[in-house]
């Protein structure tokens, strides 16, 4: 039975919190995933596994800094000195959407490290390419619509015609693949996608959207013996019970308050012939403490009387150890003129213990305006001003913060464009 360690979404330089480390220099968040990376690297090598399988998304974007390409690649050698096979696959954030420029993880094809493959087209890998394994995978790492439609010779047309004629494409690839492997050896599938069923966050469906889906008929063949997948960030087997296992290991670190909840992992895969054995490892990592408070149900109730407003936003939040080294949130709905009660130096004290501790201030006003009466626009920034607007039409905080999720994404995509077709018009 081959031993199979698989991991994803490790974002090693993801720096949103906290502070820097003064011996290493290092955001002390970085060195979080790099504990975990590290706690990855030694078990694989203390446990002599057969092959280490990363399925995508090394770093947070296609461009990391020189220091943590440096410490991604102290641990990728200490695999290669150790002489275990690591398998790489590019995800959507070490891909640049450029045609014909680097991917982040170029270095380890250009020096040709030993026992180290990178995978940034579909391949079919047999055991000459796995260094003698018996073993063969079926490689799909993340692939731009773009570097899609010009690989496969698809012409510009509708987005869903698209995604139908790439996903009919990789299914023939796929079916084509099964006529070349030898049957008689175990087959992993691993791929850097999103599968149709799966979920993520806050046990949410996957919304089709700009993502290439895979079917979930592709992943669930039984000729298949395990399924390596990665970009969701949310572990889960998407074949419970059933054979292949179908693995989103999930991120090896908490990245924000929308993973407040999930618990961390990767993933030992005893693998063989028509058997696959599943040993998840648990990831101990920086806890996220989120807590909320709406006092627009005490404004109601005080009609003209002081308000208790402190002890309500101190009973939201937990005892003072509790919240020891943990990244904690606290958000607050009220009357915008409540704003003078609110003693924010009493509740950073009471969170003094917190690796960080945020305060979100949601004021409400009472009486609808125009925008121009309210807020000082040319002040904002377009996040801000989006949040206005979404108060204004009276959406849910819950709402807000996904909005403003998905806003921040599209904003930094756009960006990471604009800053690589600057570099490349110099």
């Amino acid at each position: 039975m081959l031993r199979i360690l698989h991991f994803a979404d490790a974002h090693i330089d993801i720096a949103n919190y906290g502070r820097h480390d003064p011996q290493s220099g290092l955001p002390m968040r970085v060195l979080d995933f790099l504990k975990a990376l590290d706690t990855i690297v030694e078990t694989a090598i203390r446990e002599k596994v057969d092959l280490v399988l990363f399925a995508g998304d090394a770093y947070k974007d296609r461009t990391p800094a020189p220091t943590f390409q440096r410490e991604w690649g102290k641990r990728i050698i200490r695999l290669s000195r150790a002489g275990i096979p690591c398998v790489l696959l590019i995800g959507n954030h070490d891909l640049s959407p450029a045609l014909g420029r680097a991917h982040a993880l170029q270095e380890y094809q250009t020096l040709e490290v030993d026992k180290v493959l990178v995978i940034d087209r579909p391949r079919l890998l047999k055991p000459d390419d796995l260094f003698g394994l018996p073993l063969q995978i079926m490689a799909i790492p993340w692939v731009s619509r773009s570097s899609l439609m010009a690989h496969l010779q698809i012409s510009a047309i509708e987005p869903n015609q698209i995604h139908e004629e790439i996903e009919k494409r990789l299914h023939e690839i796929v079916q084509n693949w099964f006529k070349e492997v030898d049957l008689n050896l175990p087959i992993v599938l691993a791929a850097h996608a999103t599968v149709q069923g799966a979920r993520y966050g806050k046990e949410r469906s996957i919304m089709l959207g700009n993502d290439l889906v895979l079917p979930g008929s592709l992943v669930r063949d039984e000729r298949l013996d395990y399924v390596a997948l990665g970009h969701i960030h949310l572990r889960q087997n998407l074949n419970e019970g059933g054979h292949p296992p179908v693995v989103y290991p999930g991120s090896i670190e908490r990245v924000d308050f929308g993973e407040t909840d999930d618990r961390k992992y990767f993933v030992i895969a005893g693998v063989q012939k028509g058997h696959t054995e599943l040993d998840w490892r648990e990831l101990h990592g920086r806890r996220f403490v989120d807590c909320s408070v709406n006092l627009l149900d005490v404004a109601a109730a005080a009609e003209g009387s002081t308000p208790p407003v402190m002890e309500r936003i101190l009973a939201a939040l937990p005892p003072r150890e509790e919240l020891k080294d943990a990244i904690v949130r606290l958000t607050m709905d009220y009357p915008r003129d409540w704003d003078a009660l609110i003693d924010e130096a009493r509740l950073r004290r009471h969170a003094e213990l917190a690796f960080d501790f945020h305060l979100v201030r949601r004021p409400h006003i009472a009486a609808r305006g125009r925008i121009s009466e309210i807020e000082n626009i040319a002040a904002k920034s377009p996040l801000e001003l989006l949040e206005l607007y979404w108060e204004t039409r009276g959406e849910s905080p819950d709402h807000i913060e996904e909005l403003k999720r998905l806003a921040e994404e599209i904003i930094h995509q756009a960006e990471s464009l604009t800053n690589e077709f600057s570099v490349d018009s110099e």
